[in-house]
Order: structure tokens, then sequence, then C-alpha cells
């Protein structure tokens, strides 16, 4: 019986900022709860990848109240 070979958590978290791209290139600007449901990822992980996103400059992230707005640059 083969097993599947676990993906490093450096893996997921760039595949998870790829599916939060994707997200917001179709859909648009999103609040973090609704790009959470989106990705269909753990929240925590989401987070991670906006970091990643962030970090090379892809993403903007706005605070408007107590929601925070993530879009595309």
């Amino acid at each position: 019986m083969a097993t599947a070979t676990p993906i490093s958590a450096i893996t997921f978290i760039g595949e998870t900022a790829g599916l939060i791209w994707k997200a917001l290139d179709a859909k648009g600007p999103m609040s973090m709860a609704r790009l959470v449901k989106a990705v269909g990822r753990p929240r925590d992980v989401v987070m991670q990848g906006i970091g990643w996103l962030a970090r090379e400059d892809k993403v903007a992230i706005e605070e408007d109240r107590h929601t925070r707005v993530i879009s595309l640059r």
C-alpha cells in the first residue's frame, strides 16, 4: 500500500497563496472572513499566504473599522 508523501508547510502556504491570488482575481477585494471561506483552508494558513503575497507586494490590505479587506495590487 502506497502512502502519500506529506507536503512541507512552506509548500502548503505557497499553494494557499496561489489560491488566494486566484480568488481575489476572480471575485475582487474580500474581507478576511470571506477570503478564508473562498479559499477553503485554515484561517492561520490563509493569513500566512496573505503575508507571502504582501511580502512580494502583490496584495493590498486595507483596515476598515473592524474588518481587513484584501485586494490585488
